[in-house]
């Protein structure tokens, strides 16, 4: 039967969350409950029964996450501002709406995760290819009809204004 295995609270006894070698959760099994036993290794200074390369891989992993995060964000706030210049007669309050979100979450992503901003541009130049064929998909207009690189500075994509009062209802 397998045990159960939960974090345990500040002092609790290491062995209620980290089972011995033997009943320790395989990384294949149960990526949870593995990384919770890695976690309650590590904070126990068991290091020598750490999974040090699964561990490594997982962070690496959470890095790479962060960056998609940003690329994604990126991604909706171009193509939604393409379609705002590319078809004023379409505008909708939700195409605002969607880049203010857009703006919160990158400014919580860069909050949370500085060492971000190291990678802006990076991450710009992907975003827009894709931005560009959505933009165009959603628009039913050819990519073409688009710039071919992106055609707004970092002030435009974080601080340009969106008026309500110029979308038709």
């Amino acid at each position: 039967m397998e045990e159960d295995v939960a974090r345990p609270a500040r002092g609790e006894a290491m062995e209620a969350v980290a089972p011995s070698a033997r009943g320790r959760t395989r990384y294949e099994d149960d990526l949870y409950t593995w990384v919770q036993e890695q976690v309650a290794l590590l904070r126990a200074r068991r290091f020598d029964e750490v999974d040090v390369e699964l561990v490594a891989e997982e962070l690496e992993d959470v890095s790479k996450r962060e960056y998609s995060r940003l690329s994604s964000c990126l991604r909706v706030l171009i193509m939604h501002m393409l379609k705002w210049d590319q078809q004023p007669e379409h505008r909708t309050p939700s195409w605002i709406f969607s880049i203010r979100e857009q703006r919160r979450r990158f400014d919580r992503l860069l909050q949370g995760s500085p060492g971000l901003k190291s990678r802006l541009d990076e991450a710009l130049a992907e975003a827009y290819p894709d931005a560009r064929d959505w933009a165009a998909n959603e628009t039913h207009l050819p990519p073409e009809e688009f710039p071919p690189d992106c055609p707004y500075s970092w002030d435009d994509l974080l601080e340009r204004p969106f008026d309500l009062d110029s979308v038709k209802t």
